[in-house]
């Protein structure tokens, strides 16, 4: 078992914390990072741009000439793709980009990604952050105590003074413990981890 110090807002040290191995030290391994990416990334994906097909296409069920004796060519339809105003010949089609990854799959991805900002030495541990009102000059104030520039936090419910507060700040991401995700965890190279936050990941990926 890893202690970490607890801080409180003023980058005060306030206590220590036990980090469960299982989860904060662990063996990580690339390729389920990237599958766990590649699942998170697809199903950002909205999959809704699409082209009319010959049979999706108003109108063009009747022959425009006779086949024969015009001089023209052939003709079925005034919707062939060779006519102005016609269908689109394999063009894109609505679809679902999203794929499923195992449950057990997705937990491991999770405390991987959990290990690798442990062990970088990134990731810092605080007693509760709190604002009593909405003032994104409060929580800039706290983010250069803390010492960080581009972060994620992590709280054990959501806050909406913290929230909002931090809405508006460029490179800081605030989400509760339910809503973590390995995307975030990696793209952020600083995590910051309330107690609670820590106890309800420990309690959720055992």
């Amino acid at each position: 078992m890893a202690n970490m110090k607890v801080y409180d807002q003023n980058r005060q040290e306030v206590g220590e914390l036990t980090l469960d191995d299982d989860i904060f030290q662990v063996e990580v391994k690339p390729e389920i990072l990237h599958l766990a990416v590649r699942s998170h990334l697809a199903g950002l994906r909205s999959g809704t741009v699409g082209v009319k097909t010959r049979g999706l296409v108003r109108g063009g069920g009747k022959k425009p000439w006779r086949q024969k004796g015009t001089g023209r060519a052939r003709a079925g339809s005034i919707r062939s793709p060779l006519w102005r105003g016609g269908a689109i010949v394999h063009g894109p089609v609505a679809r679902d980009y999203s794929f499923k990854i195992n449950k057990k799959i997705r937990k491991l991805a999770l405390r991987m990604a959990l290990t690798t900002r442990f062990a970088s030495d990134s990731m810092l541990i605080v007693n509760e952050l709190r604002f009593q009102e909405i003032k994104t000059k409060n929580f800039v104030a706290c983010k250069n105590v803390l010492g960080l520039k581009k972060a994620l936090i992590v709280v054990s419910e959501q806050d909406s003074n913290l929230s909002l507060s931090a809405r508006n700040v460029p490179g800081v991401l605030v989400l509760d413990s339910q809503s973590i995700n390995v995307y975030e965890v990696l793209k952020y190279p600083q995590i910051v981890l309330d107690q609670g936050a820590v106890v309800a990941l420990q309690e959720r990926l055992k």
